[in-house]
């Protein structure tokens, strides 16, 4: 057995490791996807963020598996605890991000509930603001940092501190986050707990991340999104997260 052999093992390892959290959570979200919208969740920010941070973990990860086996490998011991750490970090950043979007989950439960006119235009916003960002330099350069990470690997090796594998995570989480915030944004026009749009969209956050032309789906995605900001007036029903018909699927209804 050669050293390349035994390094893509544990390369392989690692990666399975990632990728069984995030089944796990897949799992779990398919066995709840019943009651998530259950009255359990209604109001409570605790309950929302965390079953926020678990679908996050099914949709995310699968796409970072690959950096965080690579940051493990970066070292020659201890590389399993690293590995956690980092995606540990990864994860904060994500579970963070449950602040703004229960906020906009009641907020678009409220827009919904009050007029189906409110909700449509609430929609063309939330299909217009994805498809202008995805075209974006921005976006771009975030995409860039999570499709070709080695520049970022490098500067992490700088860190310094028993949380420098937490904080790389965490750097690494928010150019994640950068890249994919638009798109997660538009699970409040879909359903902030619809499993179907959470499938969809981890596929396409996998595809930019991964496949040799993601940048071209990053763009295909943003002209559909702007399509679907035109398309929305006349088929409300693009959007059930904002246009009432999918109010069972936000988890904020109130009795």
């Amino acid at each position: 057995m050669t050293p390349t052999t035994i390094t893509a093992r544990h390369s392989a390892s690692y990666s399975g490791l990632v990728l069984l959290t995030a089944a796990a959570a897949w799992a779990w979200v398919a066995l709840r996807w019943g009651d998530m919208g259950s009255r359990t969740m209604a109001g409570q920010l605790p309950a929302f963020v965390g079953t926020w941070t678990i679908m996050m973990a099914a949709m995310m990860l699968p796409a970072t598996a690959p950096v965080a086996s690579l940051y493990a490998r970066t070292a020659p011991v201890h590389q399993a605890p690293r590995m956690i750490a980092f995606t540990a970090g990864y994860m904060l950043v994500w579970a963070a991000a449950g602040l703004p979007a229960y906020a906009l989950a009641v907020g678009a439960t409220h827009v919904a509930t009050a007029h189906p006119t409110a909700g449509t235009v609430a929609a063309t916003a939330v299909f217009a603001v994805n498809g202008v960002y995805q075209l974006t330099a921005l976006k771009d350069f975030c995409l860039t940092k999570c499709r070709s990470p080695i520049g970022l690997l490098l500067r992490y090796a700088s860190y310094r501190g028993p949380s420098r594998h937490l904080r790389a995570g965490a750097h690494h989480g928010a150019f994640c986050l950068g890249c994919c915030w638009s798109l997660m944004l538009l699970l409040t026009a879909f359903g902030v707990m619809n499993l179907w749009a959470m499938v969809g969209l981890a596929a396409l956050v996998t595809a930019e991340k991964r496949l040799p032309r993601g940048r071209l789906v990053a763009r295909v995605v943003g002209l559909t999104s702007l399509a679907l900001a035109i398309a929305v007036f006349w088929v409300p029903l693009l959007a059930p997260g904002l246009t009432g018909s999918g109010m069972t699927e936000m988890g904020l209804r109130h009795p």
